[in-house]
C-alpha cells in the first residue's frame, strides 16, 4: 500500500512506470515486448528525467505550457524519442491542479506565453500532426500566428480537440481519466486492474493516435476487436500479436491511461497487490 506521504510528482512518475509495465496493452510497448526504436527502457528512463518539472508543476505555480516544455525537454535525451509528449499534456495540469478540478480551472488559465512554449516542446517531438490543425509546428511562422491570434494553450487544445482525444480531455474536464480511475477503483488493487482498464476504454473509444496513423476505419476495427476479447471471442494475447505485427499502437490512449492511474493513486488505489 503507498503511504499517503508519497508526493504528487512520486505518484505520477509511478503511474508512468505501472502504464508501461503493465501487460499485455496491446499493441503498446511494455514489459514483453519493444518497438524497433523505442524500448520499455527508453519508458522507464523518461519517467525518472521527468521528476523535476513533475516536480515543478506540484508547486503550482509557473505557466502550464512551459512545465510541459521542460518535461519534453528534460525526457529527449535518449535514443528512443518521444515516449511521454501526450501524458505530459495530461499530468501536468493534473499535478499542478492538485486533482482534475483544479486541472480544469488550470488550463482554462492559460494563455499565449504558454501556447508559444507548448509549440517550442511539441517541435522537439515526432508527434504526428492532425491534417486539420490549423497552425503547423513545422512552420516557422507558427509561434508568430500563435502570438498574432492571441492564442491561448486552451485555444490550441479547443482546435486540436475534434481530432485528438488527448487535447479533448481539457474541453470535457478530463472525462476519460476519470472513467478511467474509477474503472481502476471498480477492478480492484494490482497491474491485471490496469490492462482491463485499458482494454474497456480500447473497446469503447476509438483511439485517435491509431486514426492519424491508419485512418478511422482501422481505429474503429481496432474498438471492434478489443470488444471481442472481452467478449471472450478473442485471446488477449492474440490481439496484442496482431497489433504489433501491424504496427498498430494506441498511444493516445495510453496517454489516457498513465493519467487515470495517477488521479486513482492519489484516490488511494493500490497498484501492490
Amino acid at each position: 500500500m503507498m503511504s499517503p506521504l508519497t508526493s504528487a510528482a512520486e505518484r505520477a512518475q509511478l503511474a508512468m512506470m505501472l502504464e508501461v509495465c503493465a501487460f499485455p496493452k496491446p499493441g503498446n510497448v511494455d514489459r514483453c515486448h519493444d518497438y524497433a526504436d523505442t524500448k520499455l527502457e527508453h519508458f522507464l528512463a523518461s519517467t525518472i528525467f521527468a521528476r523535476p518539472a513533475l516536480e515543478e508543476a506540484a508547486t503550482g505555480k509557473g505557466r502550464i505550457g512551459e512545465i510541459i516544455g521542460h518535461a519534453v525537454k528534460q525526457t529527449n535525451v535518449h535514443k528512443g524519442g518521444n515516449t511521454h509528449f501526450g501524458a505530459f499534456i495530461l499530468l501536468i495540469p493534473l499535478v499542478y491542479g492538485g486533482g482534475i478540478d483544479g486541472a480544469v480551472q488550470a488550463v482554462a488559465r492559460t494563455d499565449v506565453s504558454d501556447a508559444v512554449a507548448f509549440y517550442k516542446a511539441f517541435a522537439l517531438t515526432n508527434v504526428r500532426m492532425n491534417k486539420t490543425d490549423e497552425i503547423d509546428v513545422n512552420d516557422p511562422k507558427a509561434l508568430d500566428m500563435l502570438r498574432d491570434r492571441n492564442m491561448t494553450l486552451y485555444d490550441v487544445m479547443q482546435h486540436s480537440a475534434p481530432n485528438d482525444m488527448v487535447a479533448r480531455e481539457w474541453m470535457n474536464g478530463f472525462i476519460l481519466t476519470r472513467r478511467g480511475a474509477d474503472l481502476l477503483h471498480q477492478i480492484g488493487p494490482g497491474r491485471e486492474a490496469i490492462v482491463e482498464m485499458f482494454l474497456t476504454l480500447l473497446a469503447t473509444e476509438p483511439d485517435t493516435f491509431v486514426m492519424k496513423k491508419h485512418g478511422r476505419a482501422v481505429a474503429e476495427e481496432v474498438l471492434v476487436k478489443a470488444r471481442e476479447v472481452m467478449d471472450g471471442k478473442k485471446v488477449l494475447e492474440t490481439l496484442d500479436a496482431e497489433f504489433i505485427a501491424a504496427g498498430i499502437n494506441p498511444g493516445s490512449l495510453a496517454d489516457i491511461t498513465i493519467a487515470a492511474i495517477y488521479i486513482a493513486l492519489s484516490e488511494g488505489w493500490e497498484w501492490d497487490s
